[in-house]
């Protein structure tokens, strides 16, 4: 069980070095937008990353170039997609969703809560976690298209110009 053979150790070692010199030398030609997670395809992209390279590194059955391979293909999918949504709205719309605000001036928005199963507490954390101490300076909080909860203060301009609201059961 706690034991691995000198080859075993010699081809950890060696292919691991190079997957992740070749991993790294992908990310940098293909670009920034390739690890951002600014919704749920790219967040999928990187955790295949991950998993192909932690698979390349153990499944002896994979070699060097299949799981270069692999890295190549994620890449190629993630940036087509990416080139598709910018010039196609309907393919946009199809793998992205909306932001849409939770909360609004003092008042949280159950109906779209309940559609994103967000919480009360889910939305004060995310106050708490930006270093509001109370909600009176909030203005509002967005669940964005990455999952993640923006939180806008009141002095902010027009940040939720994009944002799907639904204010007193009235989509905005």
């Amino acid at each position: 069980m706690f034991e691995i053979t000198l080859s075993s150790f010699i081809r950890i070692v060696t292919v691991g070095f190079l997957a992740y010199v070749g991993l790294v030398i992908l990310l940098r030609v293909s670009g920034k937008r390739t690890l951002t997670k600014l919704n749920a395809f790219d967040l999928v992209v990187t955790v295949a990353l991950g998993s192909t390279l932690a698979t390349i590194l153990l499944n002896n059955s994979i070699s060097l170039l299949e799981g270069m391979t692999a890295f190549g293909l994620l890449i190629v999918l993630q940036y087509l997609m990416t080139i598709f949504s910018i010039h196609f709205d309907w393919f946009n719309n199809l793998i992205k969703s909306e932001p849409r605000l939770l909360y609004l001036d003092g008042t949280f928005l159950r109906s779209s809560m309940r559609k994103e199963r967000i919480t009360e507490i889910e939305i004060l954390q995310a106050i708490r976690n930006t270093g509001f101490g109370s909600t009176e300076k909030v203005k509002a909080v967005v669940l964005e298209t990455d999952g993640s909860l923006s939180v806008i203060s009141s002095e902010t301009g027009n940040a939720l110009e994009n944002v799907n609201s639904e204010v007193d059961g009235n989509e905005t």
